[in-house]
């Protein structure tokens, strides 16, 4: 393990070499196109439903939610790119879709912060806006007219992702690369058991994680419950698995690996059920481990952004280890995850839902938050100053069937594309499958990897 003095001088030099994300200060005027209109709140489009204008699920081209913009006079118009003369406008304090000659269907757009804009009714003070959210519910979905503030701010997302040329190899920071995921990777039934009979029929995978390593997955998804041994990796429950395997275990794999390859980084995700103090005893029975951990809570990142990945190879901090349990749950417990070098995943991260429907049939390709509800609203559009959350991406259905999840996989690049990096304004960081061994998933990482998101 570093001394003290080593961890704060490698804290100093990654936070001197952190890379902003660039800002990107709203047009006066929007560019004709075709565009998303988001709700920069809640990161849903605004769609047409039967002349009614509601926010949807980000669903790329199958919902009514493309727009074209175009100049009309000193005003602009939002015209359906499925009902040619049908446009985005209002009736008294509600949105809807008239036709493109009613004086209601203008508005005058204009800059609001960073990448977003207001849609004003010309002459009034009124905004096209998300209406209040009551109590115990989410936000409504039919949209509002009504008077500017913190729910009137809209994204204008191209249709067509605007992209950059991916930049050298020693200058690519950590949120501009997209890394192959395993959807549950310890539920392979090559390293031990993972679920109760019957339920083990469908393992996500079908390597063990050593060999998922060598076969070039860096992000693996762990669901840890607690047990009389520790933090055991199953799913659902402990209950009737046979030879679970512990969470230190994979962990020392992953570890022994890094230090195998000193060029390679690698991520974790943990669905988390245990107690902190079981998860930090866990943890310390990881050889090395605390010599690779990365900690970006110390290297200025919320800051300037995430950091090279040359920077953090050359300092030696190579594993990165999230969880999805609350920092409120931890704090009334008195023990934090972080402050033994665990990340809350909802503060460094955005992530879509995880389930594209049943293990067979139709699959659902919207692609919205999996923290928005009644309580919480983390939409996957998120960014603050100077730091960009890492954008994790699920492809993957409630159950593992081989020739789905194969036949799905062939599909991930087209979704990441056409669908969810629109909808999160950002490239996807990590592609999270079900059978990365089947419809060659690497190649839609490698396709992400070609181009960075501005």
């Amino acid at each position: 393990m570093r001394t003290p003095h080593a961890l704060l001088a490698t804290a100093a030099a990654l936070a001197g070499t952190v890379v902003a994300p660039t800002a990107h200060a709203a047009a006066a005027v929007a560019a004709p196109g075709l565009y998303y209109v988001q709700s920069a709140t809640t990161g849903l489009n605004a769609a047409d439903n039967a002349g009614a204008v509601e926010q949807h699920r980000p669903k790329g081209n199958e919902d009514h939610q493309r727009w074209r913009l175009t100049a009309s006079g000193s005003s602009y118009l939002l015209e359906s790119t499925d009902t040619a003369g049908s446009c985005l406008g209002r009736s008294g304090d509600q949105a809807r879709t008239l036709t493109c000659a009613s004086p209601d269907a203008a508005w005058e757009i204009a800059p609001s912060g960073t990448d977003q804009y207001t849609l004003k009714a010309p002459g009034t003070d009124r905004y096209l806006t998300v209406a209040a959210k009551p109590s115990g519910v989410n936000y409504p979905a039919q949209l509002a007219v009504g008077a500017s503030g913190d729910l009137s701010g809209w994204y204008l997302t191209p249709v067509t992702t605007p992209t950059a040329p991916m930049p050298p190899q020693d200058q690519r920071t950590l949120d501009q690369v997209t890394f192959l995921t395993a959807h549950n990777a310890y539920a392979n039934g090559v390293d031990g058991g993972f679920a109760p009979p019957f339920v083990n029929f469908f393992p996500n995978q079908a390597r063990g994680i050593n060999q998922q390593l060598a076969d070039g997955v860096r992000g693996f998804m762990l669901d840890i419950h607690q047990t009389p041994d520790g933090a055991i990796l199953c799913h659902d429950s402990c209950t009737l698995v046979s030879r679970p395997v512990a969470l230190w275990v994979d962990l020392q794999r992953m570890v022994d690996f890094l230090r195998a390859h000193p060029d390679q980084v690698v991520t974790v995700f943990l669905e988390d059920y245990v107690d902190p103090g079981v998860l930090r005893s866990e943890l310390a029975r990881v050889s090395g481990l605390y010599d690779v951990l990365y900690r970006p809570d110390r290297t200025g990142v919320r800051q300037h952004g995430w950091p090279r990945l040359a920077d953090l190879i050359a300092a030696n901090q190579r594993l990165l280890i999230f969880t999805d349990h609350s920092r409120s749950s931890d704090e009334s417990a008195g023990l934090t995850r972080d402050s033994f070098g665990v990340m809350y995943q909802r503060e460094w991260t955005v992530e879509n839902y995880w389930s594209m429907g049943s293990g067979v049939g139709s699959s659902d390709w919207s692609c919205y938050s999996r923290w928005y509800d009644a309580n919480t609203n983390v939409p996957l559009t998120r960014t603050e100053s100077g730091f960009r959350p890492l954008f994790v991406m699920n492809h993957f259905r409630d159950a593992a069937v081989a020739g789905t999840a194969g036949t799905d996989n062939t599909k991930l690049a087209d979704r990441a594309q056409r669908f969810c990096q629109p909808a999160a304004r950002k490239k996807p960081n990590f592609l999270a499958v079900d059978r990365y061994d089947l419809g060659n998933p690497a190649s839609a990482v490698d396709a992400l990897n070609s181009y960075t998101y501005p």
